[in-house]
């Protein structure tokens, strides 16, 4: 007979997990639907009550969003302008009542190629806090996401937070998701960006990543460079061609051909460069 337990602390959390392997369950927006209507036939961690688990509070250098916080809580936050692109992709999760129950940690520990929340993440240079009867260690999240629904966590581990450099908050940032229709839709293509820029309005840092073209989101890294220096308008795109897209490999599915999902990376990303540019210095997104 499968196992339940509903723990209320981290640690109670921990110890559980280094006894026996166990199913992580946050919010179950993903778990359930997978389930269909077979019976649960693995023990179930459920750790949703641990209160330690969620919300987002500043940590010494790091902004730490907690593994149980739930998208519609980051929507909410108070964060700076570098965040933008992440509550965009927070709005994007499903419906609101998805919203509501989701989490962040869930949403990374399932590891979808279309997993909304990675790629705003990612310009986020954020990582992830796992904990275990053996200690804690931080993983960068492009190390953590392995491949279509693998990531690095150990069986005995609990993702216990997502932590961002408090200096990734600087600049401005912006997300674009490409789908059949406007809401409810896994993504064809998805592009974060965020943007730093200098006192004379040239680019200074950037980061950028893409999501549902390849098994893991990646961060155009060349294109990155590319960009520092050129001027924080639409002629800074007239450095992006494809050789920018060459680490992507996107599939032929039901939802678009490999060749369409490269141009709308193209596309998106142009978008989502010349929406951060325009954004106006502190204007963010209203919770």
């Amino acid at each position: 007979m499968p196992r339940y337990a509903r723990p209320t602390t981290p640690d109670e959390a921990i110890a559980r997990l280094a006894d026996g392997t166990w199913t992580v369950l946050a919010g179950g927006t993903d778990f359930y639907p997978a389930q269909s209507i077979r019976p649960i036939g693995s023990d179930i961690l459920d750790i949703g009550a641990i209160e330690a688990l969620r919300g987002i509070r500043h940590d010494g250098a790091d902004i730490c969003i907690g593994a149980a916080t739930t998208w519609s809580d980051v929507v909410r936050a108070r964060l700076p302008a570098g965040f933008d692109a992440l509550k965009l992709a927070a709005r994007e999760v499903g419906s609101v009542q998805i919203q509501n129950a989701g989490t962040i940690a869930g949403n990374i520990c399932n590891a979808s190629p279309a997993a909304d929340g990675v790629p705003a993440l990612l310009v986020l240079d954020a990582e992830v806090e796992l904990a275990s009867v053996r200690g804690t260690r931080r993983l960068p999240l492009q190390d953590f996401v392995l491949g279509n629904r693998r990531t690095a966590r150990t069986p005995d581990e609990l993702l216990t937070a997502i932590r961002v450099p408090a200096a990734s908050g600087a600049g401005r940032s912006r997300f674009f998701k490409l789908g059949a229709r406007r809401y409810l839709v896994i993504s064809i293509a998805m592009a974060a960006v965020r943007v730093e820029t200098d006192g004379q309005g040239r680019i200074a840092r950037c980061a950028i990543a893409v999501g549902a073209c390849s098994a893991v989101a990646r961060r155009l890294e060349r294109l990155e460079a590319d960009l520092v220096g050129k001027p924080a308008d639409a002629t800074a795109l007239g450095v992006v061609d494809a050789r920018h897209f060459d680490g992507l490999s996107p599939i032929d599915d039901v939802r678009g051909t490999a060749a369409y999902r490269l141009a709308a990376a193209r596309e998106i990303v142009g978008r989502a460069l010349l929406d951060a540019f325009g954004t106006a210095a502190g204007q963010g997104v209203a919770a």
